[in-house]
């Protein structure tokens, strides 16, 4: 592999969703040279628990814990406390749990991390699932379309101190459009083009999300369903090496 295309590890995040722990660990000890994170969201996590992040920070890994907290203000302030004490490096929260409940995570996290000497992990906001769309918003009750409610809920979490949300590659431009470089934006529903897209819906190549402005992407399915992870991770780093083209 190109020394470009390693470049770009550190801006990959593996998805784990997968129900089996050693299954789990051979795909860390395959892919930890080629990826910046890996995601343990509710399945491994809910089966496994801390074993699930313990395993990955033993074989080298770092940690994206997606487990979306989405509740009273005092109820995610405790388990943001928890999630630091595992010693994970990025973890997430709805945005649509409000301000109050999003401070209240951010407050958290810096305590516990200064009470364990530790750096405090990045704090992603979720904006929109990318499995939404316009209709299924005014399901919900809704009335703004999924671009206006990311970029509205983006600007709630910047003003709530959290570092970053988890957006689709086609909200990164109108996030952009509103709060500065430093506010990370993380985007799932990234396919290369001959991937199928399953329940996504609004997605984009590796390269175009990066060109987009995305800081990190997330892949799951196309690197962990493949008949050679190692290789499909090749190809999706090499196609993020070409948004430098």
């Amino acid at each position: 592999m190109l020394s470009k295309e390693l470049e770009f590890k550190k801006k990959l995040i593996v998805a784990l969703d997968l129900h089996d722990l050693l299954e789990a660990q051979i795909l860390v000890k395959q892919l930890k040279s080629y990826v910046g994170f890996f995601k343990v969201g509710h399945q491994l996590f809910t089966r496994y628990g801390p074993a699930a992040t313990k395993m990955i920070q033993d074989e080298g890994g770092e940690i994206f814990l997606d487990l979306k907290y989405h509740d009273i203000p005092n109820t995610v302030k405790l388990a943001v406390n928890a999630a630091v004490s595992l010693k994970v490096n990025m973890l997430n929260f709805h945005a649509l749990g409000g301000r109050a409940m999003m401070v209240a995570a951010v407050k958290s996290s810096q305590a516990a991390a200064k009470e364990l000497h530790l750096s405090p992990p990045v704090l992603l906001a979720v904006t929109i699932l990318t499995s939404l769309a316009d209709p299924d918003l005014i399901e919900l009750g809704i009335s703004s379309s999924v671009s206006k409610e990311v970029q509205s809920l983006a600007r709630m979490a910047y003003d709530a101190g959290v570092n970053g949300v988890v957006a689709s590659p086609q909200e990164i431009a109108i996030i952009r459009e509103v709060l500065p470089d430093n506010f990370l934006i993380v985007t799932p529903g990234v396919r290369l083009k001959d991937s199928k897209g399953d329940d996504q819906k609004r997605f984009l190549t590796p390269r175009e999300a990066l060109q987009a402005g995305a800081d990190y992407i997330v892949v799951g399915r196309p690197i962990v369903k493949a008949p050679d992870p190692v290789r499909a991770a090749h190809e999706i780093l090499h196609d993020m090496s070409l948004s430098l083209a």
